[in-house]
């Protein structure tokens, strides 16, 4: 993964630069912040995600209209982050954590083997089990296309870790 070098971290002892341990971060993450912007005016929003290792993407599933595909027609390009929650240090003051912030661009995915598979990638990821969400909406082709896949291709990662 290729790191963002636009500007230096302040506090280089807290920068992580391993990718097995960028990687481990987005793995154990369960939701991301997504930032959009359109005509100079920033949008976020918090989505469930399963992450592709292979691919070097996030997946996520949507309604078929609404803001965030309105914004990602003219601006695929987007800001993610993922915080990995250490938890808070008792007596310090403080609280533990690992962040990865996400550079990439957002595809809406109109294919359906790609729709299925990027489904797949995130009920595994989430730990849920497929085969109940896929009888519940998912029993056919049709099922498909009620929801919107996206995809996020991650085009550079940098990592931060807290106390």
């Amino acid at each position: 993964m290729e790191a963002m070098m636009t500007y230096h971290m302040q506090k280089q002892e807290r920068q992580i630069t391993d990718e097995s341990t960028l990687k481990n971060i987005i793995k154990r993450g369960k939701y991301t912040a997504i930032a959009l912007c359109k005509d100079n005016e920033p949008y976020i929003v918090t989505l469930s995600y399963g992450y592709d290792e292979v691919k070097n993407a996030l997946y996520f599933h949507t309604a078929l209209s609404g803001l965030k595909l309105h914004i990602l027609r003219q601006n695929p390009r987007v800001c993610a982050t993922v915080v990995d929650d250490l938890g808070y240090i008792d007596g310090k003051c403080a609280h533990a954590y690992r962040s990865v912030v996400l550079l990439g661009k957002m595809h809406v995915v109109d294919d359906l083997a790609e729709k299925k598979h990027g489904f797949e990638v995130l009920f595994r990821h989430l730990n849920e089990d497929t085969e109940r969400y896929k009888q519940r909406g998912l029993k056919d082709d049709a099922g498909y296309d009620r929801a919107a896949v996206l995809r996020l291709d991650i085009e550079a990662v940098t990592g931060k870790a807290g106390r």
